[in-house]
């Protein structure tokens, strides 16, 4: 969802002269983590804007900022913490999240709206009052004049183990590059950058094998909920004991455009190709092209399987997007770099098994041509921005198929 996620700035007091042995009075007078969101002006010289009396405890009032899935995990766990009258952890809801023309709507949206909370769209933040802000997956960047509105700033509840996969996409880019361990991180979020901030919380959880990116979105969303109440439990104190992100293994996680789908067969083995199905097989198939005509790839599987290992592939030369049809295990074999792959069912005018394919389509073809001409019937790369009458790529959030 899928990210933005800035951390607040301390305004410097140059107005109060502040020796090393007057931190501990100043602390008593007000505790240091309740300045974050005091924001000075210039109407007023030097001097803190007015601001309502900052709440030192529970029930805290919260505005999240959400669109999909992940998100809508984290607003369910506030609000069903807000539910819990016993606790008293939350006082208050609202929601925040951007316009979207999907008929189905975005997921946070439709469950703030069924748990009756007052929902604003973006750039509409309503005019309440909050003690802090709850950011995941909202994929807009948060101005430093809305962040000093919140007395303890904004929260962001970010699927990966910071500093590796900042930005959009981190639950897609672990299972791409076949990560076997990430996380979630609860940071503080810094006006005009993704995934800066200092941590509040962070824990490590391991990829399962084989794992898809939206079974991975599960998981993380439920760590990453029962973390932030856990955040929100003790916050004044968590806010102390924030750190700054390592400098050492920063690495990004840029959006999924529809050209990510696009199989580069001489570039790609095979485990990278599954990879790649794994991690955006959910949003958008694979695509291949086929005699001229864009064919989506639906179920893929290893050509090392059972049923699929044939000694007549062993050592066999072949152009990469070569297609094999494998009657035993009724699968297209497709060479690749480094070795085949299997396809199961593709979608060609509509959707086919490996056998509607070859029955209808390739094996018409090897009767009429000889096998001087079989290299043209292999699959070929898919190079969207060679196609004049294809659309710009759509971007996508990394955690559902929301375009923006």
């Amino acid at each position: 969802m899928r990210s933005l996620w800035p951390t607040l700035l301390l305004p410097a007091l140059t107005h109060v002269p502040a020796p090393a042995c007057s931190l501990c009075c100043a602390s008593r007078r007000r505790p240091a983590h309740l300045w974050r969101g005091r924001a000075t002006s210039s109407n007023l010289g030097d001097g803190l804007v007015a601001q309502p009396r900052v709440r030192e405890r529970p029930p805290w009032r919260v505005l999240f900022f959400g669109t999909d899935n992940f998100a809508q995990e984290a607003l369910r766990a506030l609000n069903v913490a807000r539910e819990n009258k016993g606790e008293q952890l939350l006082e208050n809801i609202e929601v925040v999240t951007v316009p979207s023309s999907s008929p189905k709507g975005l997921p946070v949206k439709n469950y703030a709206l069924h748990a009756q909370l007052p929902v604003h769209e973006w750039p509409d933040v309503g005019s309440g009052e909050f003690d802090v802000g709850v950011v995941a997956s909202f994929g807009r960047l948060l101005s430093k004049k809305l962040i000093l509105k919140f007395p303890y700033g904004i929260l962001n509840v970010h699927p990966s183990y910071l500093p590796r996969w900042r930005g959009p996409a981190p639950i897609v880019h672990t299972v791409l590059h076949g990560d076997t361990v990430t996380g979630v991180t609860i940071m503080q979020i810094k006006p005009k950058r993704f995934d800066v901030g200092p941590i509040i919380k962070q824990e490590a959880f391991p990829v399962p094998p084989q794992c898809t990116a939206k079974e991975l979105e599960i998981l993380l969303s439920r760590l990453g909920a029962n973390m932030l109440i856990s955040v929100l439990r003790n916050l004044p104190e968590s806010l102390k004991n924030e750190r700054q992100q390592p400098a050492e293994g920063v690495t990004y996680a840029p959006k999924i455009s529809v050209a990510m789908s696009c199989v580069k067969w001489e570039e790609q083995t095979p485990e990278e190709i599954l990879r790649l199905q794994r991690a955006i097989g959910s949003m958008i198939p694979l695509q291949t092209l086929w005699m001229g005509n864009t064919i989506k790839l639906l179920d893929l599987v290893e050509a090392n399987s059972p049923g699929l290992a044939d000694q007549k592939l062993t050592g066999q030369s072949a152009l990469p997007g070569t297609i094999i049809y494998h009657k035993q295990s009724q699968t297209l074999l497709v060479c690749c770099k480094g070795g085949w792959i299997g396809v199961r069912s593709i979608i060609f005018k509509k959707k086919l098994t490996a056998t509607d394919f070859y029955n209808g389509y390739l094996h018409l073809w090897f009767q009429q041509n000889s096998q001087a001409q079989l290299e043209e019937c292999r699959f070929r790369t898919l190079n969207l921005t060679e196609r004049e009458h294809e659309k710009k790529p759509e971007l996508l959030l990394c955690n559902s198929a929301l375009s923006i």
